[in-house]
């Protein structure tokens, strides 16, 4: 098949990008690929963090592609749809994770729907951060779409609500496996700074306010002084509230900070440290964050909202608190180190779903659904 791909993809960082060059890497070992890139994927006031981009210092794969559509410049949605039209795929695969893009990705699948089949990959359906025009332009988006790949349940519900009929099919995240061995935790927690011995926690990924971390913070600020708690990130706004919150807490000084975006070549450097990591969630489809912990065999505790109970807790990979209060994260965080039996099943499980997750299984499910619809 020749098989375009219209997304973020390098010099764009963040998950969404790895995700593209991942599957991007995996369908080119049988299929003719292009990449079709942002030229623009977002005008920088509308943009929380520090740089859509990767930096000199990241060590993220470069992907060939061709940029080309500007979000913000209508004028570009008519010069994309007609270079890809005139690639002549037999497919377009478009990622799809909030409705800012319904305008631009909309306008560029319902016209590239006339000449192929149009597959979307739902990140999202309705975003975390909720707005009223959130529907009405998932609907406008939808309609350019042949069929559509969810990665988890809750996600297929949101569509099922928005476009009865959709032709689609679940296929669950696969493992971020580019990211390295897991190193010694000793050298680890020393090139870290952080104090040997202890139960590490592990917040990581961008900090937004669905994720949650004021929820964790509060919940450490209850746990003994054997915990220590560990925050890898970059804060998508200020950082204040959840500084207010250390500020008061008891064991602030067991508390290590890396408010960056942390690089590809560092990842492994957290989550070798860590014995647990913790996504207190208020509101999720799946996460991508989970796919990397599974990769260093770093079991979790989530809570019980979107597709975190199917994709974690159903499969025995971590612990499930029933309620996203400080208490229920803490009660569930002692529990996992109170009883060793808890550590062993959820990294017997994660291993199960190594296995089960490759980028090969995803792309081989992908190919199917494509050659159905």
């Amino acid at each position: 098949m020749k098989i375009a791909i219209l997304s973020c993809f390098y010099p764009y960082r963040g998950g969404i990008s790895q995700f593209n060059a991942c599957l991007y890497g995996e369908l080119s070992k049988k299929h003719v690929v292009k990449a079709f890139n942002f030229k623009r994927q977002y005008p920088e006031f509308l943009f929380p963090g520090k740089t859509q981009f990767v930096t000199a210092d990241d060590e993220a794969v470069p992907v060939e592609s061709v940029s080309l559509l500007d979000t913000a410049n209508p004028f570009s949605y008519m010069s994309t749809y007609r270079a890809i039209r005139d690639w002549e795929p037999d497919v377009l695969i478009v990622r799809y994770w909030m409705s800012y893009f319904a305008p631009s990705l909309g306008y560029i699948t319902r016209k590239m729907r006339r000449h192929c089949k149009v597959v979307s990959i739902l990140d999202n359906v309705i975003p975390h951060e909720q707005h009223f025009f959130d529907a009405p332009l998932t609907k406008y988006f939808l309609e350019g779409s042949t069929g559509c790949v969810t990665l988890c349940e809750a996600v297929s519900k949101d569509l099922l609500n928005l476009k009865a009929d959709a032709q689609y099919t679940v296929i669950q995240h696969p493992l971020y496996s580019h990211f390295g061995e897991k190193k010694d935790r000793a050298k680890t927690e020393e090139k870290l700074g952080l104090k040997p011995g202890m139960k590490n926690i592990l917040f990581f990924g961008l900090i937004r306010t669905y994720k949650g971390l004021d929820i964790l913070l509060e919940a450490f600020g209850m746990l003994p002084e054997d915990y220590q708690l560990i925050i890898a990130g970059e804060p998508y706004g200020s950082f204040d509230k959840y500084q207010e919150i250390i500020d008061r807490i008891p064991g602030k000084d067991r508390i290590r900070l890396n408010l960056s975006y942390i690089k590809d070549s560092e990842v492994t450097d957290w989550f070798s440290a860590a014995d647990l990591a913790v996504l207190p969630y208020r509101s999720a489809t799946q996460s991508g964050i989970s796919s990397v912990s599974y990769h260093f065999e770093v079991p979790m505790i989530v809570t019980d909202v979107g597709g975190l109970k199917e994709t974690i807790g159903d499969r025995g990979t971590g612990l499930v608190a029933p309620e996203g209060t400080p208490e229920c994260i803490c009660n569930e965080i002692q529990r996992y180190f109170a009883d060793p039996s808890i550590k062993e099943s959820c990294i017997a499980n994660i291993r199960l779903e190594k296995e089960r997750l490759s980028w090969k299984t995803f792309a081989k499910s992908l190919e199917e659904f494509i050659e159905r619809i």
